[in-house]
């Protein structure tokens, strides 16, 4: 190769590595994918006597995103099967905020004893080497 080929070789690398550059239109700012949230469909209401909302004010039917997912994770009465409801009706009505008093530090909590604590610390196994004993 020659002189002129060798630069021009040269020359159309430089300028074709100069696109991978982190700056000029390829650093733009982007909308942020996860911040999008889906509209609810148009409803026409069954009484068109209703008054008009107030401009700016929110939609009744919707939220924020953050609202709704933190309504679907905590909020409202699940849907239970007919063998939930029997078993929670023989069991007793519990408390609704259960969930959130279980991990609090006032929670009384029972002890369990030797058998537990000995299953607890037991060494993991394929419990190949298992043994029962019936105490008599």
């Amino acid at each position: 190769m020659n002189t002129l080929t060798r630069l021009a070789l040269v020359a159309g690398s430089a300028a074709s590595l100069a696109g991978c550059g982190s700056g000029g239109f390829l650093n733009r700012e982007r909308p942020d994918e996860f911040a999008v949230q889906r509209q609810a469909p148009l409803v026409v209401p069954p009484d068109f006597n209703l008054v008009p909302p107030a401009p700016g004010a929110p939609r009744p039917t919707e939220g924020t995103a953050s609202d709704q997912a933190l309504d679907v994770l905590f909020g409202g009465p699940a849907q239970r099967s007919g063998v939930e409801s029997g078993v929670i009706d023989r069991a007793g009505a519990a408390d609704p905020g259960i969930r959130s008093g279980a991990g609090d530090a006032g929670t009384n909590t029972v002890a369990k004893g030797r058998v537990t604590r000995d299953i607890v610390a037991a060494p993991e196994g394929d419990g190949a080497s298992a043994q029962a004993t019936i105490p008599n």
